[in-house]
């Protein structure tokens, strides 16, 4: 789809400036491309404006998050047939409900790269309105946000991986044009993803406030700033089965040191400051605004009708192994109606005396799309030796008071890729990542199902409004 807007951010010049406040301001109207490309606040506002696309309903908000991918992943059971993502869940993709669903996801995700390829190339034609730091900076997030947004149609609509590098996947779009693209094979993908990170990475390092000993960090971590970049390319090499580079660029966050494990008494603490979301560990997220009017009728109001996205008392214990300390057991669900629903997104916020309400200090409205958990899950999986797996797995699990894996070399690796699944399980419930580590691992008995499922599932239908209008797929 080529179709693209330009969103400009009502506000003044003042909260456009590099504060915590600018992205308070939700982006309204479409302005003129020679308007909005004409200076550095131009810039920034388009680039907030795409922020924006990707924290609707349509993306990240709820269709490649806490909705249509976790369902794909079983997170879900509903026993009403009017249920949201009961087809889904059923995997009947030739339903109008899937059907609808992928083409909002691939027309709003190719709108969003639409409007970040204009920025990318406007921030070379026009780069005398930028300075040095502000080139770096736009272009740099740009670019990191086209290979991520690439990277998750890649991983919906494309082929596994190993078995199918020289099949057609997607498009990737690099370009604002009228003209049908040729879907690049899984391999080209990849390496354009990995392109347009290393370019990011390169031009972000120098210059990132996530650098800076004073930085805001809550305001970083709500831009693809230089760790998330890393944290995208350790997750492309990992799906791509590249074990030590996928390694390496997990080890680069960890060792910044800016993303601390959550404290189980800020996980612990009264609803009004309850941190559901394990804010200080969130690498990369997005804000919505909007989000907590999908979740009040998906986890409440659908509750009583059968229709809520849940699963039952059993199959969370099952989940979380019975166990009596998990913090994401024991505070990241809640009892509606006798009924467990997951209360993650359910981030309900009190200000302190003197906090206001910014952006960059709120607890709620916040969407993960890469956590400091995940690296370590990347580390454990990629290490030499199922003991130095435990031990990097052991970080996650004692942060989230769970028993510890042996460490004296007991565990074979068998064991210890079982207890990375379940992991991942436990930590991106209701988030969506769980999906696609199910289908980079090839898993065919998927969470609480009875029996297998073909690995057909894993490879999404591209809409048919795609393949009307790019013949290029035969």
């Amino acid at each position: 789809m080529k179709i693209y807007v330009f969103l400009l951010a009502l506000t003044t010049i003042l909260s456009l400036s590099r504060c915590s406040k600018y992205l308070d301001v939700e982006p309204k109207s479409s302005v003129a491309e020679e308007q909005m490309f004409a200076s550095e606040i131009g810039f920034e506002q388009a680039l907030v404006g795409v922020y924006s696309q990707l924290s609707k309903q349509s993306m990240y908000g709820d269709r490649l998050s806490l909705g249509f991918v976790s369902a794909l992943a079983q997170n879900y059971t509903q026993s009403s047939s009017t249920a949201p993502y009961y087809e889904t869940r059923s995997y009947n993709y030739n339903s109008d409900e899937v059907r609808n669903i992928l083409s909002e996801v691939w027309s709003s995700s190719y709108n969003a790269i639409a409007g970040l390829n204009k920025i990318i190339e406007k921030s070379t034609s026009n780069k005398s309105v930028l300075s040095s730091k502000g080139y770096n900076l736009i272009r740099g997030e740009a670019l990191a946000l086209r290979a991520y947004i690439h990277f998750d149609l890649f991983r919906l609509f494309g082929p596994d991986y190993q078995v199918g590098k020289g099949q057609k996947a997607i498009p990737y779009e690099t370009k604002v044009d009228a003209f049908a693209n040729v879907p690049g094979t899984s391999e080209q993908v990849c390496k354009l993803v990995l392109s347009d990170i290393a370019e990011a990475a390169a031009l972000l390092k120098s210059v990132d406030p996530v650098f800076e000993d004073d930085t805001d960090l809550n305001t970083r971590r709500i831009r693809l700033n230089y760790y998330g970049v890393k944290g995208l390319e350790a997750r492309v090499y990992m799906y791509m089965g590249d074990k030590p580079a996928a390694a390496k660029a997990a080890q680069e966050v960890v060792d910044g040191a800016k993303f601390q494990f959550v404290s189980n008494t800020a996980v612990s603490a009264a609803a009004g400051s309850k941190d559901r979301l394990f804010m200080s560990e969130l690498v990369f997220a997005l804000r919505s605004r909007d989000i907590l009017n999908w979740t009040q009728q998906y986890f409440r109001f659908y509750i009583s009708s059968g229709r809520g996205l849940t699963r039952t008392l059993a199959n969370i214990n099952t989940l979380y192994e019975n166990s009596t300390t998990d913090v994401r057991r024991l505070y990241l669900f809640e009892q509606d109606q006798s009924i467990l629903f997951p209360s993650k997104f359910w981030q309900t916020y009190t200000p302190v005396t003197g906090e206001g309400l910014t952006s960059s200090q709120r607890r709620d409205q916040l969407i993960p799309l890469i956590r400091l958990s995940e690296m370590y899950y990347i580390l454990a999986e990629a290490a030499t030796s199922p003991a130095s797996g435990a031990v990097e797995l052991n970080n996650v699990r004692s942060a989230r008071a769970v028993n510890k894996l042996p460490e004296d070399g007991s565990v074979t690796d068998t064991q210890l890729q079982n207890e990375i699944q379940k992991e991942y399980h436990k930590e991106f419930y209701a988030e969506g990542q769980y999906f696609f580590y199910l289908k980079r691992k090839a898993i065919t008995r998927m969470p609480f199902m009875s029996s297998d499922v073909p690995l057909s599932i894993y490879k999404l239908p591209v809409p048919d409004v795609e393949l009307e209008y790019n013949p290029t797929y035969q």
